[in-house]
């Protein structure tokens, strides 16, 4: 078999015994690495050391990795200027954080019959929001319901690393704060 040794350097072709003798000599695991090589290539190495390794590698890349959200906000077409303006600002946090939208206009009634409100309402609030998304599905009418679809500029991953960026650096403003002498009282 084809040796590497512990460091990553070439042993060269050595008997399966050699091999063994080798990893008790420096206190090692023999693993194949390639089993269908020809020769089969095995290295020295502390393969516990080399599983943690590998599991802390995965578990790092599934803590970096994203979940695409989609979130609901539901309007109705007679929604009061405040309200709206709630629901927008919703809307905008949701897409700061890098999650998609979904708007439902829900119709009620003699509603049904002027659909054109609902899609006026979706159009103001797509341009209102237009710097953090972008219409993902235009307005189709489903039911009772319209639907539209925003999407943010950010991907999720980015959104995450600012929200962890600006965290820290709001705990560095308060340790900061914490570490600063204190003003002396005038008696």
């Amino acid at each position: 078999m084809r040796l590497v040794g512990p460091s990553g350097e070439q042993v060269g072709i050595v008997p399966l015994a050699k091999a063994l003798e080798l990893a008790q000599e420096y206190d090692l695991d023999l693993v194949e690495v390639a089993a269908n090589a020809r020769p089969p290539v095995c290295k020295l190495m502390d393969y516990g050391k080399f599983k943690y390794e590998s599991a802390m590698k995965a578990r790092e890349a599934r803590k970096n990795q994203a979940h695409t959200v989609i979130k609901e906000m539901k309007l109705r077409p007679k929604i009061d200027p405040h309200d709206y303006d709630t629901k927008k600002g919703h809307v905008e946090r949701f897409l700061k954080q890098g999650d998609k939208v979904k708007i439902t206009i829900m119709f009620r009634g003699r509603e049904q019959s002027r659909p054109e409100l609902g899609r006026r309402l979706l159009q103001r609030l797509a341009e209102d929001v237009q710097e953090l998304g972008f219409v993902e599905s235009t307005p189709k009418q489903d039911g009772r319901n319209m639907i539209m679809v925003l999407g943010p500029h950010k991907k999720k991953t980015e959104a995450m690393a600012e929200a962890r960026e600006a965290q820290a650096a709001r705990k560095a403003e308060r340790r900061g704060d914490d570490t600063a002498p204190a003003e002396p009282a005038e008696a």
